[in-house]
């Protein structure tokens, strides 16, 4: 069946032609003329049975529908240029994955071990995209995911790759300004808040039998990073997975406030669609970062 596709000569004319709000300066960046521009944004509008600019004197404008589509062609180009210059690099050879990772665990675990599987692999290239949030495989170019989350998502296999325990920790010039904190003093101090984790002061002082006033108040920030860099500023107090702050409890860059250590309920997973289960290079790199998470406590230049 014949595929109902606009011509890619008409697409990039288009795609330009938006970023510009301009068919001028289109024309320049594609060293044609202004009217080819026009033909093609013509034949475009034809085809699909929609304006996707105003024409006036002073110029063109994006339609309603053509902001939308732009973003999507937009989009798609990227994507075919991605895929063009990798196979254009590797020469056809070698597989690609396309990992989703929770950021910081990314940057903090993930990244000082990856060398270790490029050397052992270095017919695969991993590339990384941070997610924050649980999402659906189909319609993304994602092969697999790093989740942090209670279990793993309906419709995916995966495995569990290790648990985490949360540490109150801040700047030890916070402690030091304000003094030594005490068990009734919580509420003097700023919490500083993960936002895709609303609960989690509350269940670190219930596992206590503790409760204090405005847990769930303070700076929400979307990231570990995040939560990591303005405890260091002495914005507050953050509570972080362990994992996460090794070096900077090691370097001195931020203390613990309290000797409480509690498992998250939540541990980190690697999840993949069921249809990529079968998957030589998914396959490869699961049973390598099995492997590490099993050697967690280990050192980065174990083997691999």
């Amino acid at each position: 069946m014949r595929r109902k596709i606009p011509s890619t000569g008409a697409l990039c004319a288009f795609e330009s032609a938006a970023r510009h709000q301009s068919f001028t300066k289109a024309a320049d960046e594609l060293a044609v003329t202004q009217s080819a521009i026009c033909r093609q944004i013509g034949t475009l509008e034809d085809f699909l049975g929609v304006k996707l600019f105003r024409r006036s004197r002073r110029g063109v404008a994006l339609t309603e529908a053509g902001v939308a589509y732009s973003r999507r062609v937009v989009a798609r180009l990227n994507d075919f240029e991605r895929d063009t210059l990798e196979l254009m690099a590797r020469g056809g050879q070698g597989a690609t994955l396309e990992l989703a990772v929770v950021p910081t665990f990314a940057t903090k675990w993930l990244l000082p071990r990856l060398p270790m599987f490029h050397e052992a692999h270095p017919d695969i290239t991993v590339n990384l995209t941070s997610q924050t949030r649980p999402f659906l495989f189909e319609g993304t170019e994602f092969d697999a995911a790093i989740h942090a989350g209670p279990g793993i998502w309906p419709g995916t296999e995966g495995l569990r790759l290790m648990g985490e325990t949360l540490v109150a920790v801040c700047s030890p010039a916070l402690l030091t300004a304000r003094g030594a904190l005490k068990r009734n003093d919580w509420k003097r101090y700023t919490l500083l808040q993960q936002s895709t984790r609303p609960y989690a002061w509350r269940e670190w002082f219930a596992s206590q039998d503790m409760e204090v006033e405005g847990d769930m108040a303070g700076p929400r920030l979307e990231l570990f990073s995040m939560v990591a860099e303005a405890a260091k500023q002495g914005m507050g107090i953050a509570l972080m997975p362990r994992l996460l702050v090794e070096d900077e409890l090691k370097s001195g860059a931020l203390v613990q406030v309290s000797s409480h250590e509690h498992p998250s309920s939540r541990s980190y997973y690697l999840i993949f669609p069921e249809e990529k289960a079968e998957n030589a290079a998914l396959g490869r790199f699961r049973d390598w970062v099995a492997r590490q998470a099993g050697n967690a406590a280990g050192l980065p230049h174990a083997a691999a």
